[in-house]
């Protein structure tokens, strides 16, 4: 067995990660062509592959995560053979819940003993990612109930692409901004609000505490 897969069989949370920093740079790639959604749904597949080993191994529910990732499944295959704005809205709000919940489980994993290990650092970095992903399916979801939500410089009249929306998650949770990308309606905006809440209360009670840890145990 190769090097890097032993790496990450030993440490799944940078498995995760790194497959979710993979989508990012490939996601742009597969926009634009005409095979486009049908990569975009095996990449999907590969994530939550990914994500359901992270919640078995954490004190989460598994079967919980069983039935979302089923029901994501089932409602890929029937969007990709029949193209209706009822099944896109419940695929993404199915794969929010499930992000979601992934992430839930991962905070449980890093908080239940009073040590951080070097697979639970690569988890912090792995539910950022888990969250971003989760509050961009949120507003993929409210761009198809109420269209013209989010607006950007670029065909400003037109919906917004799937890494506008990741991109506008990125920066909403990382408190950097939302660079170029607004949302209008009052939703879209309590969805952004409640990310920037989300994301300062992630870094401020589940970072600090995982760095407040490395460092303790950096001393003993």
């Amino acid at each position: 067995m190769p090097p890097l897969f032993q790496h990450f069989i030993r440490l799944p949370s940078a498995g995760l990660l790194s497959i979710q920093l993979l989508g990012v740079l490939l996601y742009p790639l597969m926009e634009d062509t005409r095979i486009g959604p049908v990569l975009f749904g095996a990449f999907g597949i590969i994530v939550l592959g990914a994500a359901l080993r992270m919640v078995r191994r954490s004190a989460a529910v598994t079967w919980v995560a069983l039935v979302l990732a089923g029901a994501i499944l089932v409602l890929m295959l029937a969007n990709t053979l029949v193209f209706a704005q009822e099944l896109r809205l419940s695929l993404a709000l199915l794969e929010s819940a499930f992000y979601l919940y992934a992430a839930g489980s991962l905070i449980h994993y890093m908080m239940e003993d009073p040590r951080a290990t070097t697979d639970e650092l690569f988890a912090a970095g792995a539910t950022f990612t888990l969250l971003a992903w989760a509050f961009a399916y949120l507003f993929v979801a409210c761009q198809l109930v109420a269209p013209g939500s989010f607006v950007g410089q670029l065909n400003p009249e037109a919906p917004r692409s799937w890494m506008d929306l990741l991109f506008l998650s990125f920066t909403t949770l990382s408190g950097v901004g939302i660079g170029d990308i607004l949302p209008l309606r009052p939703f879209a905006r309590a969805l952004v609000m409640l990310e920037e809440f989300v994301g300062v209360m992630y870094f401020t009670l589940v970072v600090s505490r995982l760095i407040g840890l490395t460092v303790l145990g950096a001393k003993r």
